[in-house]
Protein backbone atom coordinates (compact mmCIF):
# COMPACT_ATOMS: atom_id res chain seq x y z
CA UNK A 1 0.00 0.00 0.00
CA UNK A 2 1.04 3.44 -0.92
CA UNK A 3 2.02 5.56 1.71
CA UNK A 4 -0.60 8.99 1.89
CA UNK A 5 0.87 12.43 2.17
CA UNK A 6 -0.45 15.41 3.56
CA UNK A 7 0.01 18.79 3.27
CA UNK A 8 0.01 20.79 6.75
CA UNK A 9 -0.12 24.64 6.87
CA UNK A 10 1.74 26.02 9.33
CA UNK A 11 -0.63 29.03 10.62
CA UNK A 12 2.34 29.85 13.92
CA UNK A 13 0.86 26.84 15.50
CA UNK A 14 3.51 26.22 19.36
CA UNK A 15 2.80 22.66 18.48
CA UNK A 16 3.52 21.83 15.00
CA UNK A 17 5.54 18.89 15.69
CA UNK A 18 3.26 17.05 17.99
CA UNK A 19 0.66 17.64 14.68
CA UNK A 20 3.27 16.35 12.21
CA UNK A 21 3.79 12.87 14.44
CA UNK A 22 -0.11 12.18 14.77
CA UNK A 23 -0.06 11.99 11.16
CA UNK A 24 3.35 10.43 10.85
CA UNK A 25 1.80 8.16 13.61
CA UNK A 26 -1.11 7.36 11.61
CA UNK A 27 0.98 6.33 8.43
CA UNK A 28 0.67 9.47 6.48
CA UNK A 29 4.08 11.25 4.94
CA UNK A 30 3.54 15.10 6.07
CA UNK A 31 5.04 18.16 4.15
CA UNK A 32 4.66 21.25 5.87
CA UNK A 33 4.56 24.98 5.02
CA UNK A 34 3.94 28.37 6.24
CA UNK A 35 0.42 30.37 5.37
CA UNK A 36 2.99 32.73 3.17
CA UNK A 37 4.36 29.57 0.87
CA UNK A 38 0.91 28.36 -0.15
CA UNK A 39 0.29 27.07 -3.27
CA UNK A 40 -2.06 28.57 -5.59
CA UNK A 41 -3.21 24.52 -6.69
CA UNK A 42 -2.29 21.45 -4.59
CA UNK A 43 0.28 18.85 -6.25
CA UNK A 44 -1.52 15.33 -7.08
CA UNK A 45 0.88 13.68 -4.38
CA UNK A 46 -1.42 14.85 -1.59
CA UNK A 47 -3.93 13.20 0.10
CA UNK A 48 -5.37 15.92 2.23
CA UNK A 49 -4.40 19.27 4.07
CA UNK A 50 -4.39 20.02 7.36
CA UNK A 51 -4.60 24.10 8.57
CA UNK A 52 -3.03 23.53 12.21
CA UNK A 53 -3.61 26.65 14.89
CA UNK A 54 -2.52 30.67 14.44
CA UNK A 55 -1.43 33.01 16.35
CA UNK A 56 -2.88 35.83 13.93
CA UNK A 57 -6.76 36.59 13.70
CA UNK A 58 -8.74 34.12 11.42
CA UNK A 59 -10.33 37.52 10.41
CA UNK A 60 -7.76 38.73 8.75
CA UNK A 61 -8.97 37.58 5.02
CA UNK A 62 -6.59 39.46 2.52
CA UNK A 63 -3.92 37.51 5.03
CA UNK A 64 -5.70 34.10 4.44
CA UNK A 65 -6.87 34.53 0.52
CA UNK A 66 -4.34 31.83 -1.02
CA UNK A 67 -4.88 29.65 1.33
CA UNK A 68 -8.72 29.82 1.26
CA UNK A 69 -8.85 29.22 -2.42
CA UNK A 70 -6.71 26.59 -1.99
CA UNK A 71 -8.60 25.05 0.50
CA UNK A 72 -12.31 25.49 -0.88
CA UNK A 73 -10.73 24.31 -4.74
CA UNK A 74 -9.23 21.77 -3.90
CA UNK A 75 -10.81 18.09 -4.17
CA UNK A 76 -9.00 16.42 -1.17
CA UNK A 77 -10.36 16.36 2.48
CA UNK A 78 -9.58 18.96 4.55
CA UNK A 79 -9.27 19.93 8.57
CA UNK A 80 -8.85 22.79 10.33
CA UNK A 81 -7.25 22.64 13.59
CA UNK A 82 -8.13 25.61 16.36
CA UNK A 83 -7.17 28.76 14.53
CA UNK A 84 -7.57 26.63 11.34
CA UNK A 85 -11.23 25.80 11.70
CA UNK A 86 -11.53 29.53 12.50
CA UNK A 87 -10.19 30.66 9.27
CA UNK A 88 -12.48 28.69 6.58
CA UNK A 89 -15.82 29.51 9.15
CA UNK A 90 -14.84 33.32 8.79
CA UNK A 91 -13.79 32.88 5.17
CA UNK A 92 -17.48 31.10 4.57
CA UNK A 93 -19.04 33.79 6.78
CA UNK A 94 -18.89 32.35 10.31
CA UNK A 95 -18.63 34.96 13.12
CA UNK A 96 -16.27 34.39 16.09
CA UNK A 97 -16.39 36.10 19.45
CA UNK A 98 -14.07 36.46 22.78
CA UNK A 99 -15.28 34.01 25.12
CA UNK A 100 -13.63 32.81 28.22
CA UNK A 101 -10.00 31.34 28.07
CA UNK A 102 -9.79 28.08 28.05
CA UNK A 103 -6.22 26.12 28.37
CA UNK A 104 -6.68 22.07 28.85
CA UNK A 105 -8.82 19.05 28.45
CA UNK A 106 -12.51 20.07 27.82
CA UNK A 107 -15.38 17.71 27.21
CA UNK A 108 -17.36 18.01 24.09
CA UNK A 109 -20.38 15.87 22.87
CA UNK A 110 -19.86 14.90 19.56
CA UNK A 111 -22.28 13.38 16.64
CA UNK A 112 -21.50 9.43 16.60
CA UNK A 113 -22.94 9.18 12.61
CA UNK A 114 -19.96 10.83 11.22
CA UNK A 115 -17.46 9.03 10.34
CA UNK A 116 -14.67 11.55 11.83
CA UNK A 117 -15.81 9.97 15.56
CA UNK A 118 -15.82 6.17 14.68
CA UNK A 119 -12.78 5.72 17.09
CA UNK A 120 -14.11 7.75 20.08
CA UNK A 121 -17.30 7.73 22.75
CA UNK A 122 -20.22 10.29 22.26
CA UNK A 123 -18.34 12.44 24.76
CA UNK A 124 -14.57 13.57 24.04
CA UNK A 125 -12.15 14.75 25.76
CA UNK A 126 -10.03 16.90 23.53
CA UNK A 127 -7.23 20.12 24.23
CA UNK A 128 -8.15 23.55 24.18
CA UNK A 129 -5.95 26.69 23.85
CA UNK A 130 -8.16 29.68 23.14
CA UNK A 131 -10.37 32.67 23.84
CA UNK A 132 -12.27 32.63 20.39
CA UNK A 133 -15.53 30.89 19.77
CA UNK A 134 -17.07 30.39 16.81
CA UNK A 135 -21.07 31.16 17.20
CA UNK A 136 -22.72 29.17 14.49
CA UNK A 137 -21.88 26.98 11.06
CA UNK A 138 -21.87 29.26 8.37
CA UNK A 139 -23.79 28.58 5.17
CA UNK A 140 -22.55 25.22 3.74
CA UNK A 141 -21.19 23.93 7.05
CA UNK A 142 -22.96 21.94 10.45
CA UNK A 143 -21.44 21.76 14.01
CA UNK A 144 -20.72 18.37 14.59
CA UNK A 145 -19.75 19.05 17.82
CA UNK A 146 -20.77 21.30 20.83
CA UNK A 147 -19.73 21.91 24.26
CA UNK A 148 -21.34 24.09 27.18
CA UNK A 149 -18.91 26.93 26.00
CA UNK A 150 -19.18 26.59 22.26
CA UNK A 151 -22.34 25.33 19.88
CA UNK A 152 -19.08 24.59 17.50
CA UNK A 153 -16.62 22.61 18.44
CA UNK A 154 -16.93 20.80 15.03
CA UNK A 155 -17.64 21.20 12.26
CA UNK A 156 -18.03 19.78 8.70
CA UNK A 157 -19.02 20.91 5.76
CA UNK A 158 -22.40 20.26 3.98
CA UNK A 159 -19.96 17.72 1.13
CA UNK A 160 -18.24 16.39 3.94
CA UNK A 161 -14.79 17.05 2.73
CA UNK A 162 -13.64 20.08 5.28
CA UNK A 163 -13.65 19.44 8.52
CA UNK A 164 -12.77 21.88 11.72
CA UNK A 165 -12.01 21.01 15.46
CA UNK A 166 -12.01 24.24 17.64
CA UNK A 167 -9.49 21.98 20.24
CA UNK A 168 -6.09 21.01 19.13
CA UNK A 169 -6.22 17.31 18.30
CA UNK A 170 -2.40 16.57 18.06
CA UNK A 171 -2.96 16.49 22.47
CA UNK A 172 -5.13 14.22 24.30
CA UNK A 173 -5.69 10.17 22.81
CA UNK A 174 -8.90 11.59 22.13
CA UNK A 175 -7.80 14.06 19.58
CA UNK A 176 -5.44 11.27 17.83
CA UNK A 177 -8.45 8.89 17.71
CA UNK A 178 -10.25 11.80 15.98
CA UNK A 179 -7.32 12.32 13.63
CA UNK A 180 -7.77 8.45 12.97
CA UNK A 181 -11.39 8.88 11.58
CA UNK A 182 -10.07 11.92 9.62
CA UNK A 183 -7.41 9.74 7.96
CA UNK A 184 -9.24 7.06 7.58
CA UNK A 185 -11.07 9.33 4.82
CA UNK A 186 -8.78 9.79 2.52
CA UNK A 187 -6.18 6.38 3.01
Amino acid sequence: MATSRVLVVNNGTLSLPQLRKRFEDLGSETTVVDVASVPTRLNAKYQAIVLSGTKVRAFDGDYYKTLIDLVMGAKVPVFGICGGMQIIAVANGGELKEGPQRVGGYEVRVDKDEPLFSHVKPTVTVFHRHTLYLQAAPAGFRSIGRSEHAPVEFLRSDDGRVFGAQAHLEFRSDGTDILRGFAETYQ
